[in-house]
């Protein structure tokens, strides 16, 4: 699966949440976690800023995940906001089932597409995107 940014910071500042939770057993085993070097640098950022004191446990997940490099050559959604194609790029280039964001307002129409629509399915070219919520109830 690949992590999106606001999923990141999420799980830095709130480690009792459910986005810490799916990093915290992705790291012990239960699936493969990825995220890109633009996600931890805009994480990191607004954690400066926010959340100062969350920087420890930040760099203690982010070391143990995989953090894949952007290809900006990938395929992403018609529609898509620009700022956020790094993201869907790098999910699609590291093979992700899935991409887990908390960002509903541009991810938000892509939500739970199955492979049971295959129209919506085929739209997201094979990923399934959902908040940290939607996974977790999805298990």
């Amino acid at each position: 699966m690949f992590l999106d940014a606001n999923v990141l910071f999420t799980a830095a500042h709130n480690p009792d949440g459910k986005a810490y939770l799916i990093i915290s057993l992705g790291i012990k085993g239960a699936w493969e976690v990825y995220t890109s070097g633009f996600a931890v640098e805009e994480a990191r950022r607004n954690l400066a800023v926010k959340y100062p004191s969350s920087q420890k446990i930040f760099n203690e997940f982010i070391s143990a995940m995989t953090v894949v490099p952007e290809s900006p050559d990938e395929l992403y959604p018609t529609g898509l906001n620009e700022k956020d194609r790094p993201i869907f790029h790098a999910a699609h280039a590291c093979g992700a089932s899935h991409l887990i964001t908390g960002d509903l307002v541009h991810f938000g129409s892509y939500m739970n597409a199955q492979t049971s629509d295959k129209e919506s399915y085929e739209y997201t070219y094979g990923i399934i995107v959902q908040t940290p919520s939607m996974f977790l109830s999805s298990l």
